[in-house]
């Protein structure tokens, strides 16, 4: 499988988000996944991309042209795509992901899997969607979407949708096992 990952362009705080970037790296290769991520080579993200290289994986990044420069993008990635905006480059990201993972990140990750969240509950596509929880990062958010829920601005199916897990391991099992839920308007 591809699998996408959502991640911070900074390491974060604590240093725990890295190892477990690192340990994410490792884990896809060891179980024959490839990485698709933002295509940058700094923060969480680099650190996947370089954990997964090292490991012998291939890494597809995928970087609108105006963050080149910026992000400084990664230049020993398998293959970079270079889109034209954000819109593409998640597009693109959903296009070649099987999956999807929201490591800890900052405004940017979430946006980028709220938006593929949103697509599979519309039926878009029926690809898993799941958050590595590390250190209890999305604790609150998921706290929220209980409030969603219990608010009935979203269907209990649909916020099953979203996989959780504090463990890799775990949360790679979850992804690979997943069945989406009948469409929302059949």
């Amino acid at each position: 499988m591809k699998i996408a990952v959502f991640c911070g362009s900074g390491r974060g705080v604590n240093p725990i988000f890295a190892d477990k970037a690192r340990q994410l790296g490792q884990l896809l290769v060891q179980q024959g996944h490839e990485l698709v991520y933002g295509g940058g080579k700094t923060g969480l993200m680099g650190v996947i991309a370089d954990s997964v290289l090292e490991a012998g994986g291939k890494v597809y990044g995928v970087m609108p042209l105006t963050l080149t420069d910026k992000e400084i993008q990664h230049s020993g990635v398998t293959e970079l795509f270079i889109v034209t905006d954000m819109h593409e480059r998640k597009a693109k990201m959903a296009e070649l992901a099987d999956a999807f993972i929201a490591m800890p990140g900052g405004i940017g990750t979430l946006e980028e899997i709220f938006e593929i969240w949103t697509w599979g509950q519309l039926g878009y596509h029926y690809k898993a969607c799941g958050f590595l929880n590390i250190n209890g990062y999305y604790d609150q958010l998921l706290g929220f979407i209980d409030t969603v829920v219990n608010q009935e601005f979203m269907r209990p199916e649909y916020a099953q949708m979203m996989q959780v897990s504090a463990d890799a391991e775990e949360l790679l099992e979850l992804l690979i096992n997943y069945q989406a839920p009948a469409q929302k308007w059949k």
